[in-house]
């Protein structure tokens, strides 16, 4: 089966099968660019007959060199453990990893540190206001302004470097070169990525949804075609919605979605239900087309209940009494 790709105003995406590029192109119209194999050179997508629905012809000879090329690093991996997660990288000698500071479980000998002001992508320019606006768009979205790349520097052989989960959970390992080469994400989710995929900023276009989303006006947006790592707390739930189908979610067990997917916040029914139902004034709708991660225990959803078990003045909060602070003066505490 042959690969498409798809390019608007610069912007590549791919590798879609015949389904997905059709999808792709009922979203974004015919207004760009189309390739697979055999295709001499890229096309306008109105002159395609399996995109367009006409009949125009086209010579067909082989490409000499593909119209894109790979620029993150090709890593293997495995992720072990169930609760707490963590991912071993495998890395051929040169291959890199980029990780959030203080995300390392451990590493090989030769492999070695290094601490990059912005994203490590190494996709930007090279001077100092182009790293700087890369450390810019981090802190925006709550991030350090440094991160560390870890990069196999060993004669020959395999070496490998692992990352661990922050907090209870799951680790999701997606490739972006299957996802149309970007998906969105919130904002502490990333975990780490092969060296060449882009960290950036992913403003919310509509203002409620940014003032009452859960994840702000800003979330992360990831780019590239290799490997990226995120974590989810509990259980993670992947989601694949139809063209038009729509699935209304807490909004803090977003985890991630493809660009495709539209997000926007509707009310939690009446007052009296927003009020006292416990789930807060809004929830997301998700409609589709387009792939979605939820999470089962949002990170804000733990630390509330340990904050509410903390006890206030010091001491047991006397959970298990029914006596209360007069049970704890009984049992000691």
């Amino acid at each position: 089966m042959s690969q498409w790709f798809l390019s608007y105003n610069g912007q590549q995406l791919g590798p879609f099968d015949e389904n997905g590029v059709q999808r792709q192109v009922e979203i974004n119209g015919t207004d760009g660019f189309a390739w697979r194999e055999g295709f001499a050179d890229w096309l306008p997508i109105s002159d395609v007959p399996e995109l367009s629905g006409k009949g125009t012809s086209y010579d067909i000879v082989p490409p000499a060199v593909s119209p894109r090329s790979s620029i993150a690093d090709e890593i293997d991996y495995t992720i072990y453990g169930s609760e707490m997660q963590f991912v071993e990288i495998e890395l051929d000698p040169g291959e890199s990893v980029v990780a959030e500071a203080g995300a390392m479980m451990y590493k090989d000998r030769h492999v070695e540190m290094e601490t990059i002001f912005g994203d490590a992508s190494g996709r930007g320019g090279s001077g100092f206001f182009d790293k700087l606006l890369g450390a810019g768009k981090r802190v925006l979205t709550g991030e350090s302004l440094f991160m560390t790349v870890f990069t196999h520097r060993g004669p020959q052989g395999k070496a490998h470097a692992a990352f661990g989960a922050p907090y209870p959970g799951n680790i999701i390992p997606v490739s972006l070169k299957d996802r149309g080469g970007m998906l969105i994400c919130q904002k502490d989710s990333f975990l780490c990525a092969a060296k060449g995929v882009s960290i950036g900023i992913f403003f919310q276009k509509k203002i409620l949804t940014g003032l009452f989303g859960g994840e702000g006006f800003i979330m992360q947006k990831l780019e590239g075609d290799g490997v990226v790592f995120m974590h989810a707390g509990g259980t993670v739930v992947e989601r694949e919605l139809g063209p038009g189908e729509v699935l209304h979610v807490d909004t803090g067990c977003i985890v991630a979605f493809e660009p495709s997917v539209e997000f926007d916040i509707r009310q939690a029914g009446g007052i009296k239900t927003a009020l006292f139902g416990g789930e807060g004034l809004f929830f997301a709708r998700l409609q589709g087309p387009g792939k979605l991660w939820l999470q089962s225990l949002p990170f804000s959803r733990l630390a509330g209940r340990m904050l509410q078990a903390a006890p206030q003045h010091g001491g047991s909060t006397g959970e298990g009494s029914i006596l209360g602070s007069i049970g704890n003066l009984i049992d000691g505490d």
